[in-house]
């Protein structure tokens, strides 16, 4: 069987990071990122397109300069617990932090959404971008990068056994023999390791789809590690096509070199498609966006977002560079590190530096319905992706794509044109992982 796209929404409200005038836009309810029907109808309609998933991104620190839907968003488990009462098939994907949770609690809500929704949770792990997290959590400083790391692994595996807890078969219910319950088939976890130590059993059972999905979004070399040894699908930065080859290639022979599958982990890049009628009038609606998304100050919080929320107003905005590269280490390292090489190698000032910024967030996917569709499966072809996380602007521009762009790909064989299972692992192709104390190992098909 060929190989089709995946897809998945990634709904933003009132404007994500770069999206700095979208929220004055008169079709942008200004209540949305904190109205439950919105993102029931952009879910709706998502299903109806045969998305994979729709994805909910988060984290726990703000100041005034963050973008508009950070500012006041809902949280994502409650949010797609929601959702999943209104939708039957697509997926759920909702970020939450291994650094700022503890592993009992969030594997028993991840296990309430898969059960809520009947087998479409998957968990978006981070380990949190934003360093003034920690004085939210009664900590003076957040982790270091391998300290942070070290923590995400053993905080899945803590998870992947505690959903283990039952196995599939451990509650009879057999009135005549009085058994609710086989004792034999409930499991203690008794985890001691080096940042948790879970008694278990969690208590809830597993759902249709065995476990949530594992999602992950790392980028740095830790990052990347971490998805190979326990990701099931990517958010994957993007960028030239060049750039999104390496990172696929770099991901799928990592996951080989663990000894897993790497068709067992789907790797969806960032997308922000602009569509119109013809090439012309999608760039020049490309150009409108970057005019009303172009506020410097903005840009130049943006830009501080990855040293840490670093100021950087209070520097000299035509003087070089400042050297900031110690602010990067317990943030967005590899982002930072790449912005600090280029400015150096450039000899780029402050300024010069933070008007780049939005520029990095501009899409490949960019015209007529038909030339969107040709580049989606160019960047396809070339080894770039499984899947795209698609993000757009309005309901409208979700609609051009659908009614567009989908129908193109479906015409050319590159996309689904029914869902395949009711569960998100069934669509993804990904199989049900075995119960661990199992006699007989579950078919992906039961």
């Amino acid at each position: 069987m060929s190989r089709t796209i995946h897809l998945a929404l990634h709904p933003y409200g009132v404007g994500g990071p770069g999206q700095h005038g979208l929220w004055k836009d008169p079709r942008v309810a200004k209540n949305s990122s904190i109205d439950i029907n919105h993102y029931i109808r952009q879910a709706q309609a998502a299903e109806h397109a045969l998305f994979d998933a729709l994805f909910v991104v988060d984290s726990q620190f703000i100041n005034a300069t963050y973008p508009a839907h950070y500012l006041n968003r809902l949280e994502p488990l409650t949010l797609l617990s929601a959702v999943a009462t209104h939708t039957r098939h697509i997926g759920l994907v909702g970020t939450a932090s291994s650094t700022y949770n503890s592993p009992f609690n969030l594997a028993r809500r991840f296990a309430s959404l898969d059960h809520i929704s009947g087998g479409r949770a998957g968990w978006n792990v981070v380990t949190s971008f934003d360093t003034g997290t920690s004085r939210n959590f009664g900590l003076d400083e957040h982790l270091d990068y391998a300290t942070r790391y070290g923590r995400a692994l053993e905080f899945v595996k803590v998870a992947r056994g505690l959903w283990d807890s039952y196995e599939d078969d451990a509650f009879p219910a057999d009135v005549e023999r009085d058994l609710f319950l086989d004792p034999d088939k409930l499991h203690a976890l008794d985890h001691a390791g080096e940042h948790f130590q879970v008694a278990g059993p969690l208590n809830i059972s597993r759902s249709p789809q065995g476990q949530p999905v594992i999602f992950q979004a790392g980028v740095s070399a830790e990052g990347r590690d971490l998805a190979a040894q326990v990701a099931e699908g990517i958010y994957a930065p993007g960028g030239s096509l060049e750039q999104a080859q390496e990172y696929y290639a770099d991901v799928k022979r990592r996951t080989a070199s663990y000894g897993r599958d790497p068709e067992h982990i789907k790797i969806f890049i960032h997308g922000g498609p602009v569509v119109g009628a013809t090439d012309e009038a999608a760039r020049r609606r490309e150009r409108e966006i970057f005019e009303e998304d172009n506020d410097f100050d903005r840009n130049l919080a943006l830009l501080g977002r990855s040293f840490g929320a670093y100021d950087f107003s209070t520097h000299d905005l035509d003087a070089p560079f400042p050297d900031v590269a110690h602010l990067a280490e317990k943030g967005g390292r590899t982002g930072a590190g790449k912005l600090i090489e280029r400015a150096r190698a450039e000899n780029l000032t402050l300024r010069q530096v933070a008007e780049s910024v939005n520029a990095f967030h501009r899409s490949p996917f960019v015209g007529a319905p038909e030339t969107v569709a040709d580049t989606i499966e160019q960047w396809f072809a070339a080894g770039t992706f499984d899947g795209i996380n698609l993000a757009f602007r309005t309901s409208e521009d979700l609609d051009l794509f659908v009614d567009g762009v989908v129908p193109l790909l479906q015409k050319r064989g590159l996309y689904r044109t029914e869902y395949t299972a009711d569960t998100l692992r069934g669509n993804l192709g990904l199989p049900v992982p075995a119960n661990r104390h199992a006699r007989e190992p579950r078919l992906a098909n039961d």
